[in-house]
């Protein structure tokens, strides 16, 4: 059905610059941009509000949250996707990479089970169905500390829209959980382990990798490759580890922990992902390197929402006006994204390109999404 619809008096965010103008969408693209601020007969007015290409987000935890609401407790997979889909498009997601974690443990207190296949079989079957209103694709999260990677990753092939491989490794002592202490405060709080039990916890995991790491990662990078996606490297913190995810062909690291391992990245052509609520809330709750202190840097290129779908926006905005410059601050979450998985059709407002647009006011701190299309269709 033929979609017909011009969004006018607006501040455009283009690919470069802010101008005053509308835009308008026809069969799901972008059909012509101009300028000024006159209201044309059966326009939507914008009334001076931002308009901003759809998010663009490639790793959010999100989906997990809704599986599993409560510690050992499921939810019915169907429900919790479409959940989770409503959830972003409401916060301006157009495009996820939804990102499950492939490898699991069975042997230890803090246990985790296999689901991503499962899941990703409920995601493909909405989608064939027409009842996701945002573009999904998949971002698998290949745990190097498992038993099980190489089998889990098995199950997958070119058919499940795997656009992300990312590489994990979670070991006790390094990367993410260097601090110990602080590693200890998380788990033994979220699983409910004596201090006995997370001795054995840091024991059974570093076991694991002394037995499994190599063959895992070997394995990862091997099956991202032949899939043709693209990989990411995970929470690396040394110049070292950095040059070892460059020998692997990664594109892109996710939440470098360091300044260090950011400038490593920039000097290696690796693309800087860090997380909106690292710099919303001015810091890593990890206790790593601050987003805002990597943006000040000149070392952050892209923004993910990691654990709180709304930060997205919110954070690129707040970009936006820390830089001076809000076309750049957006372009973390909509253009630069798009560029570095290959998604050359969106990520920009642009006459041809998919008309995946939000529209939003900045208010006291406050960034409230008035209105979200996809294709043209209004989602929220």
């Amino acid at each position: 059905m033929t979609q017909d619809l011009t969004l006018a008096n607006a501040k455009l965010i283009l690919k470069d610059e802010v101008i005053i103008g509308s835009l308008s969408l026809r069969d799901a693209e972008i059909v012509a941009i101009d300028t000024g601020a006159a209201v044309p007969t059966g326009a939507l007015d914008c009334e001076g509000d931002y308009l901003c290409p759809g998010l663009i987000e490639l790793h959010t935890d999100n989906l997990e949250r809704h599986i599993s609401p409560r510690p050992k407790v499921s939810w019915p997979h169907g429900p919790a996707i479409l959940a989770h889909d409503r959830e972003l498009a409401g916060c301006g997601i157009t495009t996820v990479f939804d990102a499950m974690r492939v490898g699991s443990i069975s042997s230890s207190k803090a246990r985790h089970a296999k689901y991503a296949r499962e899941v990703s079989h409920a995601l493909l079957a909405l989608r064939a169905q027409g009842v996701l209103k945002i573009s999904h694709y998949l971002h698998l999260r290949a745990e190097i500390c498992s038993e099980t990677l190489p089998a889990e990753l098995a199950e997958f092939t070119r058919d499940d829209r795997i656009g992300i491989v990312s590489l994990m490794d979670h070991t006790p002592g390094q990367r993410q959980f260097r601090d110990l202490e602080k590693m200890k405060a998380y788990v033994m709080g979220k699983h409910n382990m004596s201090a006995a039990d997370f001795a054995k916890h840091i024991a059974d995991l570093q076991n694991l990798q002394a037995q499994f790491g190599a063959a895992h990662e070997a394995a990862a990078v091997a099956f991202g490759k032949a899939l043709g996606a693209v990989l990411a490297s995970h929470d690396d913190t040394t110049a070292g580890q950095v040059a070892t995810s460059a020998r692997h062909g990664v594109a892109m690291a996710e939440f470098p922990t360091t300044v260090e391992a950011a400038q490593a990245c920039r000097n290696n052509n690796i693309a800087i992902i860090m997380g909106a609520p690292n710099l919303v809330r001015g810091g890593s709750h990890s206790g790593n390197v601050a987003a805002g202190d990597l943006a000040d840097r000149d070392l952050l290129d892209i923004l993910s929402s990691d654990y709180v779908p709304a930060a997205l926006l919110m954070s690129a905005v707040q970009l936006g006006e820390t830089w001076g410059d809000m076309a750049r601050g957006i372009a973390t979450v909509t253009a630069a994204p798009a560029n570095h998985v290959g998604l050359t059709d969106r990520g920009v407002l642009e006459v041809g390109k998919r008309a995946d647009v939000v529209r939003f006011k900045p208010l006291d701190g406050i960034t409230s999404i008035r209105q979200v299309w996809s294709k043209a269709h209004q989602i929220a």
